[in-house]
């Protein structure tokens, strides 16, 4: 794939600690030309013996990491093979990452919407800008159904009512918020995170791989659902993307500035509330 055409960055900090940024200004919007990079990613820290710790940033100022890419053509994206859990492509994705042996941390600076907030839910664990940092699954407010595993993987991190809030909502949430709720580990002073995260990503980094992925592998039968709900989810997705009630929300957005740097993108929780019934 051409640099031109590269939307993630990958740094090798240490042989035991990496760096993935999403640099796809101005939005970061992620779209089906997104998934083989981020595929590649996943695959090199499952299959790379040394490394123990991938964070997740952003170069982009204002955004981690938003919605799907709407002006793509679905079948870019429905035709895409599935992964080797069995899953579509992006669903795969997001479970190989939070399966794999190493530990993944979403340092999130801006808005992780849609498929950001997904991202960030499929790492271990997410710190985020109390000032800066803004999380969403805009989705039903859209006409859509969530399709990356929120409904799966919210209610084991905040509860049932807690996540049903912020799905139905479909409202920002800010930093504070976000770490009141569970959705995030913490929320930290927007000039200490990027120190706060590297010294923790060393910290776990400077210990031994196999106590690393023995510890993270018990966890994960204990609290990651099944493979079987996420793949429900994605199903459900795609199916409410092609009712006639969801594409008119979406046009409707389009028109109002959607895709676009300016108000809606900045808020897009509150104008999905004023779309109507």
């Amino acid at each position: 794939m051409s640099d031109v055409a590269r939307q993630i960055r990958l740094t090798r900090r240490s042989p035991f600690y990496w760096r993935v940024t999403f640099d796809h200004p101005p939005l970061n919007i992620f779209g089906p030309e997104t998934i083989p990079q981020l595929n590649d990613v996943v695959t090199a820290l499952e299959s790379d013996d040394h490394l123990k710790v991938v964070v997740f940033d952003s170069a982009v100022e204002g955004f981690f990491l938003t919605h799907y890419n709407f002006l793509a053509r679905p079948e870019d994206t429905i035709n895409l093979p599935p992964g080797p859990t069995g899953l579509p492509a992006l669903p795969d994705i997001l479970v190989r990452l939070s399966r794999a042996p190493v530990v993944s941390i979403a340092c999130i600076r801006g808005r992780a919407t849609g498929v950001g907030s997904e991202l960030a839910l499929a790492s271990d664990m997410r710190f985020a800008s109390r000032e800066k940092a803004v999380l969403s699954q805009f989705e039903v407010g859209a006409g859509l159904v969530p399709g990356g595993g929120p409904m799966a993987r919210l209610p084991r991190l905040m509860g049932r009512g807690r996540a049903l809030e912020v799905l139905l909502a479909a409202d920002d949430i800010r930093g504070d918020l976000a770490e009141l709720y569970g959705y995030v580990n913490r929320a930290l002073p927007d000039p200490e995170l990027d120190a706060f995260v590297d010294t923790l990503a060393v910290r776990i980094a400077s210990f031994d791989k196999q106590a690393i992925a023995d510890t993270k592998r018990l966890v994960d039968v204990a609290s990651l659902p099944p493979d079987t709900e996420i793949g429900q989810e994605w199903n459900a997705f795609l199916a409410s993307f092609g009712r006639s009630g969801s594409q008119k929300r979406i046009s409707t957005l389009m028109e109002r500035g959607l895709h676009k740097p300016g108000d809606v993108e900045d808020r897009l929780g509150y104008h999905v509330g004023r779309l109507g019934g």
